[in-house]
């Protein structure tokens, strides 16, 4: 049975809590509910206007409430006295179609059905920035190559102690931290779980990431592609399938190449074949087409695929397959959506499954020094526009996180589209001002 929140509260004296939901752009909303109406909260929902939010609703629809998961509580560790939830919207007594974490249940239960349970874990990058977000917050960070730089790591220990004594506290099990491969940017890896549980801490990571460097008198950035000379912000997913009770990976199989059995490649296969139009999900920006697709930068590369292939244990493809049993997915980037990016994943990869898909020869060559030996692969969408497009035709992402999950994200990432192209940039200024 679920938790009585106003037990909880009374026994982790806590005040408030922020009952929460991602919409189709990945950001975050929120009403701040004193505890002693949280019963009423839990058993109703806490009301919101669905237009208020990027969801595609006008003024006119109804209520829409977000009824709390009580198996998502986390306790903010910066600030104990509010709980933070992760809420279902529902509307008239029904689920809202196009919420993400609505999309990524019914794909849980889709595999579910099929034996199925879904286990990932992400890397999400991040720059600690000023305030005003112009420059990098460590003036000193001036490396060509700073990853896993010592020096700058320690510089700001005391944010990232702080966000790893967090994620230690509220059981997360974290296991490193590092200085990235750009100046100013870094990485915090958790222990991986079911996909749900991820997706929520996903959310969860990136609003106590901003909060605990505000504290500090800084600016976190999950932005794809801040600074134009430097690599962008991933977000790379390492995705298995297990059997429905979660006591065996689906994808190992020591007799399979590379440790991974035939429905980790057909899982795989079926990847491969929709990245273009998981690219609206996994890179659902203007500026996530800066970091795929990019020159190398500062250090020498751009850490970012451009091409459909896979790999083994290499890190300039796609794909890539570090241990037996797991496959790490390198397209995402930090804006993808913590909800939508693990659910059409999922609905890509069951796709593979269904159909047998094969994923085809694996490529043991550097894609950054000889990305010309890869004929016939598929290239990745150049900007946002021709991912939306992919997106609004694939059947099979259709099918999976549904036609108004879809269109709703379609129509409203091409006005954002329209949006961007109707802004003239100082690059168009200095080269066809005088034409």
């Amino acid at each position: 049975m679920a938790a009585d929140l106003a037990a909880v509260a009374k026994r982790k004296k806590i005040t408030y809590f922020l009952i929460s939901f991602v919409d189709l752009f990945g950001v975050l909303r929120a009403k701040l509910v004193p505890a002693r109406a949280i019963a009423d909260m839990q058993r109703d929902g806490a009301g919101f206007a669905g237009f208020a939010a990027w969801l595609d609703m006008t003024p006119a629809h109804p209520d829409m409430f977000g009824l709390p998961d009580p198996d998502s509580l986390i306790q903010l560790p910066w600030k104990p006295e509010v709980g933070w939830l992760a809420a279902d919207l529902h509307m008239d007594g029904k689920p809202v179609e196009a919420s993400p974490r609505i999309a990524l249940k019914r794909q849980l239960a889709a595999a579910a059905a099929r034996g199925y349970r879904l286990k990932t874990g992400v890397e999400c990058e991040y720059f600690l920035i000023d305030p005003d977000g112009a420059q990098i917050s460590d003036a000193r960070d001036i490396q060509d190559k700073p990853c896993y730089d010592q020096q700058a790591l320690m510089r700001r220990y005391d944010v990232i102690a702080e966000i790893c004594d967090a994620m230690i506290a509220i059981g997360w099990r974290p296991y490193q931290n590092d200085h990235e491969d750009a100046n100013g940017q870094f990485e915090m890896n958790w222990h991986y779980d079911d996909a749900l549980k991820t997706a929520d801490r996903h959310t969860f990571f990136k609003f106590m990431t901003k909060s605990i460097a505000e504290k500090h008198g800084l600016r976190a950035t999950f932005m794809p592609k801040p600074f134009a000379s430097l690599t962008g912000n991933g977000c790379h997913c390492h995705a298995s399938l297990w059997n429905k009770g979660g006591s065996r990976n689906l994808f190992a199989d020591a007799k399979g190449a590379l440790g991974n059995s035939a429905l980790a490649y057909q899982f795989l296969g079926g990847v491969l074949h929709s990245a273009p139009a998981l690219c609206a999900v996994f890179n659902p920006t203007v500026n996530s087409y800066k970091r795929i697709n990019a020159p190398a930068t500062l250090s020498g590369a751009s850490w970012a695929p451009n091409t459909v292939t896979y790999g083994g244990n290499n890190r300039t493809h796609m794909v890539r397959i570090p241990d037996p049993g797991r496959f790490e997915f390198r397209l995402m980037d930090g804006a993808t959506n913590p909800y939508l990016m693990p659910a059409a994943l999922l609905a890509a990869g069951l796709d593979g499954i269904a159909g047998g898909r094969d994923p085809g020869k694996r490529l043991d060559i550097d894609m950054y020094a000889e990305g010309a030996r890869a004929r016939g692969r598929g290239k990745l969408p150049l900007n946002l526009l021709d991912a939306l497009r992919a997106f609004r035709k694939s059947a099979i992402l259709r099918a999976g996180l549904g036609s108004e999950l879809v269109d709703s994200f379609v129509k409203l990432k091409t006005a954002e589209w329209n949006d961007y192209h109707t802004t003239l940039s100082a690059w168009e200024r200095a080269h066809t001002l005088d034409c």
